[in-house]
Parts: structure tokens; C-alpha cells; sequence
């Protein structure tokens, strides 16, 4: 078997997540390696029940102690999303970036697994055409630069569906029936998305199928009458829905439920990888969705213009950041330094309509609200505003504008 061994491995922490693909990686890493395979196993709200991977990891001959299963959705939400959230986040405009911001957690408990068992090397199961390999190991190497990496997929020669399942069969790997044909499509998801690409979905040009979705209802199937919500925000994290605290996980899975039911979040695009290519994928972030409209509606009245436009002009830098990787470099925490800088007065209750695909602010409030109703309104206010003041403040800023005018009819042009 064709590999690419970059030097001595003895005991390899690997992201396992209990299905085909990483069962077959286990397997191949022993095989290969000789190594000690530790398997690691992230509760990330992806909807799976996580004792089938414990168990699988144990009939691969996995010992008790080198099995980890970890609840991290509290974590994730926390700590993740929600400071990802604060930005205001969207690579190329559309995408909530629900795979990208997951990988750093992983990566994060690797190495800190790696640590404590005294591991020299840390596996993952990503390809060699995507994004998430350069997400894992940029991360790895940020949190413990001596690691040895092992990417299976860049060193064997499994390349195709026949010669995995040949493999597994060889080595009595279990195979589950829809496993043996060819997948229709390849699916990822976490507490705030599912993500599903490939296969019936490499076609741009083509309608996203019905059965792919699995998060959201059809926009045409939700109810007729819409679902208005109130969601509270304290420094730009939410914190209650309709008045009721919530921890950020289960804040999060309140709003997925109430996206699905609405139709809520469903992503068609075709985005620009890192690794330099371009793929279509289809994202379904229901309760990412909501979050997103909410948060922008409280800091529309508690962000003062020059912070909301810097705001505004860092954020694709910070998304691409995330989207690329780079979560722990210092440009990113930077950036978090100074969003979570303009979060101190994001405090206040928005009002969210959900209806047929669509989340609307409908109203905001806050005590720390920068609105002022006297200087906006058409009545006369109790606030003194001149109008005549504006007559200075135009001229003043059309006076390069009046130069450039002069020129023109100077030299005729």
C-alpha cells in the first residue's frame, strides 16, 4: 500500500466520528503506523446518539482509556458561535459559516487529549481537496507546533468507494447497507447548521433535490400565520427567547426548532474555496438565520454610525479569517478584541416575524438605545436641532466637489 510516512508515529489522536470513513482511517493507522490509535468522538449537536461510536471504537479494538467522547455543545455555542455571531460573519456575503467555526473545537481537544495521554501525533479524516484539512492542522500547529500531522487522505491509495469498502470488508470493519453504493451527497453538521455537498449536488446549474434537506421545512409547507419572537441580547450574545433565559446551547436549538418549523435558513451556493477551487454546496442554518437578523437589529439602535460601519468594513476580513482557518492567529483575535470592544451597549430585546423562509426585525428596544425620537421626528422636538445648521455642513463637504467642478469648466472638459 502506497504511503507517504513522514517519520516514526507511536500513539495518534484521531477525530472519530464513528462512521465508515474514520473507522476505515482507524484501521489504516494501525495497520500503517503501528501506532496506538486514541479516538476522540465531539458532541457537537450534530443530532447522533455518540455510544455507537464508543462501542465501534472498542469492537476496532480501541482500549477503554484511549476512547474519548466529549459533550461540547455548551462550548461550541459559547465560544465559538457566539463570538463569531458578534461579528456579524458572512464569507462572500451569504455563508454563516457553520462547518468552518466547528473545526477549531476539534482541533483544540485533540491536542489537549494529545497532552494529556501523551500522544505525539493527531490524525483527521478530511481530504485533500477541501477546506477542513487546512482548518485542522492550521489549528494544530497553533496549539502545539511540534505535532506530527497524519491526513490519510493525501498519503493512501483508497481512492475510490470500491477500494474503501474492499478494505473494510478485508479488516471486518462493519458496513452499514447504504454504505456499500455510492452516497448521493456528503453531509456535515453541528448544532448550527447541516451542510451537505458532492455528488447530486456538483451540478450548479441543477435545483437543490428535496430529500437532501433535513433541517428545514420547505418555505411553501410552513404555516400560513407567522411566529413573532422576542430575543434578548446582553453585551451581543442572545440570552432569552419570549423572556426565558436559556444557556447558549439550548438558546441555539430553541431557534433551530422554530427556523425548521418556519423555513428558515436554507443556503444554494457556490462559494470559493481556499485550496483554489470553486464547489456548490447547500447549507440549512435555521436558528443561525434568526440569530443573525436579531443581532443586527439591536445594534441598529445601540451602535453608533462609526462603530457599525467599521464594524461592517472588518467583517468580510474576519469571516475569511474563520472560513480560511485561522482561528487562533493573532489577526483574529485581534479583530474579536475590538468587535467585542463595540458589544458593550448591545444590550436590549428584539422582535423577530418568522414566516415562510423569511426572518424579519419588527421591533427593537434598549436602555441603552442611541434612537432619539425628538431629533428624528418630522414635529417640531423638545431637542434643539437648527436647521439652518445644514446649510454650513453641506457646503463644507460639496467644497472638493465644487473645486473639482471648476476645473473641469477651466479646461473645458
Amino acid at each position: 500500500m502506497a504511503t507517504n510516512v513522514k517519520k516514526e508515529v507511536r500513539k495518534v489522536v484521531l477525530a472519530y466520528s464513528g462512521g465508515l470513513d474514520t473507522s476505515i482511517i482507524l484501521k489504516w493507522l494501525q495497520q500503517t503506523y503501528r501506532a496506538e490509535v486514541v479516538t476522540f468522538t465531539a458532541d457537537l449537536g450534530q443530532g447522533e446518539e455518540l455510544g455507537p461510536a464508543r462501542d465501534k471504537a472498542l469492537l476496532l479494538g480501541i482500549k477503554q482509556e484511549n476512547i474519548f467522547v466529549e459533550d461540547l455543545r455548551e462550548e461550541f455555542v459559547r465560544d465559538y458561535v457566539f463570538p463569531m455571531f458578534r461579528a456579524n460573519a458572512l464569507y462572500e456575503g451569504q455563508y454563516l459559516l457553520g462547518t468552518s467555526i466547528a473545526r477549531p473545537l476539534i482541533a483544540k481537544k485533540q491536542i489537549e487529549i494529545a497532552e494529556k495521554v501523551g500522544a505525539d501525533a493527531v490524525a483527521h479524516g478530511a481530504t485533500g481537496k477541501g477546506n477542513d484539512q487546512v482548518r485542522f492542522e492550521l489549528a494544530y500547529y497553533a496549539l502545539k507546533p511540534d505535532v506530527t500531522v497524519v491526513a490519510p487522505w493525501r498519503e493512501w491509495d483508497l481512492t475510490s468507494r470500491t477500494k474503501l469498502i474492499e478494505f473494510a470488508e478485508k479488516h471486518q470493519i462493519p458496513i452499514a447497507k447504504d454504505k456499500r453504493g455510492e452516497a448521493p451527497f456528503s453531509v456535515d453538521a453541528n448544532l448550527l447548521h447541516a451542510s451537505s455537498e458532492g455528488k447530486v449536488l456538483e451540478d450548479p446549474a441543477q435545483d437543490v433535490p428535496d430529500y437532501v434537506y433535513s433541517r428545514t421545512v420547505g418555505p411553501e409547507q410552513a404555516p400560513d400565520k407567522p411566529t413573532v419572537i422576542d430575543i434578548d441580547f446582553e453585551k451581543g450574545d442572545p440570552v432569552a427567547i419570549d423572556g426565558k433565559k436559556l444557556s447558549p446551547a439550548t438558546l441555539l436549538a430553541r431557534l433551530n426548532e422554530l427556523g425548521r418549523a418556519n423555513g428558515i435558513g436554507r443556503l444554494d451556493l457556490v462559494e470559493n474555496r481556499f485550496v483554489g477551487m470553486k464547489s456548490r454546496g447547500m447549507y440549512e442554518t435555521p436558528g443561525g438565520t434568526i440569530l443573525h437578523a436579531a443581532h443586527r437589529g439591536i445594534e441598529s439602535i445601540t451602535l453608533d454610525r462609526g462603530a457599525a460601519h467599521l464594524k461592517d468594513e472588518l467583517m468580510p476580513k474576519y469571516a475569511e479569517l474563520v472560513y480560511y482557518g485561522f482561528w487562533f492567529a493573532p489577526e483574529r483575535e485581534m479583530l474579536q478584541a475590538a468587535i467585542d470592544k463595540s458589544q458593550e451597549f448591545v444590550t436590549g430585546r428584539v422582535k423577530v416575524k418568522l414566516y415562510k423562509g423569511s426572518a424579519h426585525v419588527v421591533g427593537r428596544e434598549s436602555p441603552y438605545s442611541l434612537y432619539d425620537q425628538d431629533l428624528v421626528t418630522f414635529e417640531e422636538g423638545a431637542v434643539a436641532y437648527d436647521h439652518r445648521d445644514a446649510e454650513g455642513f453641506i457646503k463644507l463637504n460639496a467644497l472638493r466637489l465644487r473645486t473639482l467642478a471648476q476645473r473641469r469648466k477651466k479646461l473645458k472638459l
